[in-house]
């Protein structure tokens, strides 16, 4: 049976098996000090060893799991035909395994490894095994003790707490995988929410960021095929800006000011005397998410109002403003009672955020005006712009799920007669690219069912 291989394999190799996690240990070990800024000594060095001996014990894990993904993809599919059902079959066997591995290893390391399953899920890249496992991780959160939190809040804004707030709630409103919040009450009586990382978060980082980039470079050296280190690249740049503090204050108040003339959107002022790179100190604001139907209805509110609004909201964002919200789940957006107004929406965390370049901006406004009008001249136009080429005549299907040559209105979809004229298509195209990502383009139509 296939689904043995990785167990079979492990037996057999158990000896260079265990070489390897020792020397990947090892290497993610040595960059992680090296990482470190030698000339400041801020922590024991028993701080330092303990730090060091957990990131190896986490980087074994994370080792184990990912060559056994590899193994697995490596000799499950090993002398089947792309192209054939049983092919596609065994595919999302491994799939759907692999995806509990990387979930186990997940919940195991928790931390940072949870904010990079998060990531993993969200990715549009992944295939759905992936995606669907991985989602539970998106509501997976340990508080810590408040008085670890407490000691962070000391050490960023100062030793005498009492002297800043009448009183802070020692039980979090949220907790996330890189931080909690918690109410306060300012010595003004203004309430206010705190933000506050999870204290040692960036020495895990450091280290895990080490691990993740080693293993992607070493399974890529061992098996070619398998190339996985532009997502570790693509989470640092992402988790970098979300241990920031600092910058999602600057973000938060770029938004508000983007905002300041709707009074259907509310952005939570920040505190900026009371705000650090490790704490972010806001205005509390009133509110429930924007997925909770119940919620919405029973204000009085049509849910479908609120997601006009939603919508208005993040096409502003991007093709106004080129400054778009980079995590836009339900949790970040909440719904709140608006006496003049009836609702708005409160918009937080503001830690990663996507700036536009003008002309994409500009290309983005006539390539989506020409898609809604399916004016194909235009998007071949803007197509080039973009270095697409001869696969413009498929932006329409990705974006709109309709062929640019469609009769059906927008939003629609496909007729019968498309889907059948574009399957007759697709089984003359042997691939697409598309921003440097090979895909199998069978796979578009699939989508669109």
């Amino acid at each position: 049976m296939r689904s043995t291989v990785v167990s079979k394999f492990f037996k057999k190799k158990r000896p260079s098996l265990y070489l390897f996690i020792i020397s990947g240990t090892a290497a993610s070990a040595l960059t992680y000090y090296n990482t470190l800024n030698p000339n400041l000594h801020r922590h024991s060095f028993f701080h330092d060893i303990t730090t060091s001996l957990n990131g190896v014990v986490r980087s074994s894990r994370s080792l184990y799991a990912i060559t056994a993904n590899v193994v697995d993809y490596k000799y499950s599919l090993q002398g089947l035909s792309k192209d054939s059902d049983q092919y596609a079959q065994i595919l999302s066997e491994v799939h759907l395994r692999s995806a509990k591995r990387i979930l186990k290893l997940c919940e195991v390391n928790r931390g940072f490894y949870i904010k990079a399953g998060q990531f993993l899920a969200s990715a549009r890249q992944v295939p759905k095994e992936y995606s669907s496992t991985l989602a539970s991780l998106q509501d997976q959160a340990v508080p810590c003790s408040f008085e670890a939190i407490k000691e962070v809040l000391i050490s960023n804004l100062g030793s005498d707490l009492n002297e800043i707030f009448l009183s802070i709630d020692e039980h979090p409103i949220a907790a996330a995988s890189i931080a909690q919040v918690h109410r306060a009450l300012l010595k003004d009586h203004q309430e206010v929410v705190l933000k506050v990382q999870y204290p040692g978060l960036k020495d895990r980082m450091r280290v895990d960021i080490a691990t993740m980039s080693f293993l992607a470079k070493s399974l890529t050296w061992f098996f070619p095929e398998y190339r996985f280190h532009w997502m570790v690249s693509e989470f640092s740049k992402v988790i970098a800006l979300e241990l920031d503090f600092l910058q999602e204050a600057r973000n938060s108040v770029t938004t508000a000011v983007n905002f300041k003339h709707n009074n259907r959107i509310r952005v939570p002022k920040v505190f900026q005397e009371l705000t650090t790179s490790q704490v972010l100190t806001m205005e509390y604001c009133r509110g429930r998410r924007v997925d909770d139907l119940d919620y919405i209805r029973e204000m009085g509110v049509d849910p479908r109002k609120v997601a006009k609004v939603l919508v208005e909201t993040f096409a502003e964002m991007v093709f106004v403003h080129g400054f778009v919200h980079g995590d836009p789940h339900p949790g970040n957006i909440l719904v709140s009672l608006d006496e003049k107004h009836g609702f708005c929406l409160v918009l937080l965390d503001h830690g990663i955020y996507k700036s536009l370049d003008e002309d994409f901006r500009v290309n983005y406004c006539q390539l989506w005006k020409a898609l809604v009008l399916l004016d194909s001249y235009k998007i071949q136009q803007v197509a080039q712009q973009f270095g697409i080429g001869k696969y413009a005549k498929y932006l329409s299907l990705i974006f709109t799920g309709r062929t640019i040559n469609s009769k059906s209105a927008f939003g629609d979809g496909m007729s019968v007669e498309e889907k059948t004229n574009l399957k007759q298509e697709v089984k003359s195209l042997t691939v697409l690219v598309v921003e440097g990502y090979t895909e199998n383009a069978r796979y578009l139509v699939k989508a669109n069912y």
